[in-house]
């Protein structure tokens, strides 16, 4: 049976360890000019989502090739098939089109030699968290590894101008420590800086531990420890409120959201971070995020809801990428105490998510959300050797490649359909994804 993912619409979405998150400002910055300042009725920064254009229905790649009428009413031409003889495709057509992706994606949003992607005019720190993702992907294709050592360092720049190292909590909000952090906008003097998003830090600090097991350099390992310490300081111990616990979104002084995004993340941080140094206390603090979000935030289908507010109130919204990121805790978590009730809580939430999240559903998602559902039912199924993983993930691919691709190239989602780094980033993660083994994925 084939299925049509329709076109995605984005959804608004909202120290011991200071000492060595201190080497990344060490590292070479070109000097840029300051971002625009954020938009208060917004969670995230002004435009974290802002797409870099808006396609035309004579731009894709589909049109092109199969003829067809542009939005302005104009024949598109078919293209004529080229007399010359096909070349034999040197690598698998997986990891040739993650290539291609990324190549589009450091063409059209990287600003050469400055470390950074365009936005406003960067961009923020939750797109850069996925193209930094795609990088740390991409080197880890066996064939192409050696070709991104400079991608790599390339990542460290531009992660560099987003660190806070002196972060008073303050006028940002009470929800941190002084433990430095990246703040979701790129930090002075190039940027505003301000607000810093729990969810935001434990992507990077996932992609560093990546990372780490790439290059063994201790600096990116302290990095990490970093944020898991600012991670573990947001633990909100406030009294009286319901449900007790849990990482709020923000530090801003206007959150009072405590979500499954910021605690499952860290959770998979904590077993990384377990792994990576033997320290317990990484893996006892992932065990608590994760059954908090069980407790609190788990419904009665078996999915996970968004996010709990201070007085209790429940955003019921199921985000694909809420439940790969409790999947992928629930693994990693097995794997680290040999516990068979967490791969149990993981298959049984697969289940449900499988069920649940059909093409068409996943098609309404950001590309983004589906990349880290996508990641870690993969993660699961190499771990149980249950199939759908594979075959969801390709399908998709293969349905994005066909009807979300333009001519250049590039991809898009939404509606209207617009381009932007995430969704290019999520792709190239896609095709990675399927051209690397999961014990990459970690």
């Amino acid at each position: 049976m084939t299925h049509a993912y329709p076109n995605p619409s984005p959804p608004r979405r909202i120290a011991t360890c200071a000492s060595v998150l201190l080497a990344i400002s060490l590292l070479p910055l070109t000097s840029a000019s300051a971002a625009s300042p954020r938009a208060a009725a917004s969670p995230y920064p002004a435009a974290a989502q802002r797409p870099a254009k808006v396609a035309r229905a004579s731009e894709f790649a589909h049109a092109a090739s199969a003829g067809g009428t542009s939005s302005a009413g104009t024949k598109v031409a078919p293209k004529k098939p080229s007399k010359a003889r096909p070349k034999k495709p040197k690598l698998p057509v997986n990891v040739e089109r993650a290539q291609l992706a990324f190549e589009v994606m450091q063409k059209i949003y990287y600003i050469s030699g400055s470390g950074l992607y365009a936005g406003e005019p960067f961009s923020f720190l939750w797109p850069f968290s996925q193209a930094l993702a795609a990088t740390v992907s991409m080197a880890n294709i066996p064939s192409l590894k050696s070709s991104f050592a400079h991608e790599i360092q390339a990542r460290l720049v531009g992660l560099r101008s987003y660190l806070d190292l002196d972060n008073s909590g303050a006028p940002e909000g009470s929800f941190t420590s002084t433990l430095a952090a990246f703040d979701g906008t790129v930090a002075p003097p190039e940027g505003p800086g301000g607000t810093k998003y729990y969810d935001d830090n434990a992507w990077i600090g996932i992609e560093l531990a990546r990372m780490y097991k790439l290059t063994r350099n201790a600096a990116v390992l302290g990095e990490v420890e970093g944020i898991m310490a600012f991670e573990m300081a947001g633990w909100d111990t406030e009294p009286g409120i319901a449900c007790p616990g849990g990482i709020p979104f923000s530090n801003s002084v206007e959150n009072s959201e405590r979500n499954t995004v910021t605690d499952a993340p860290t959770a998979e941080l904590g077993v990384q971070l377990y792994n990576l140094t033997g320290n317990v206390q990484y893996l006892q603090f992932a065990e608590i995020a994760y059954e908090w979000v069980r407790t609190c935030l788990t419904e009665p289908n078996g999915l996970y809801a968004d996010h709990i507010k201070t007085h209790g109130g429940i955003d019921p919204t199921e985000w694909s990428y809420n439940q790969g990121t409790m999947i992928g805790a629930g693994t990693l978590l097995y794997q680290a105490t040999g516990n068979s009730a967490y791969l149990f809580q993981a298959r049984q939430t697969a289940k449900a998510a499988i069920a649940y999240y059909t093409p068409e559903k996943l098609g309404q998602e950001n590309p983004f959300f589906a990349s880290v559902y996508f990641r870690n039912i993969l993660y699961l199924d190499s771990v149980t050797h249950d199939p759908p993983g594979l075959t969801l993930v390709q399908g998709y691919v293969n349905y994005a490649w066909e009807h979300l691709r333009l001519r250049d190239d590039v991809f898009v989602a939404g509606s209207p359909a617009s381009a932007q780094l995430l969704v290019q980033a999520a792709i190239v993660q896609d095709y990675a994804l399927l051209s690397t083994p999961p014990s990459t994925y970690f």
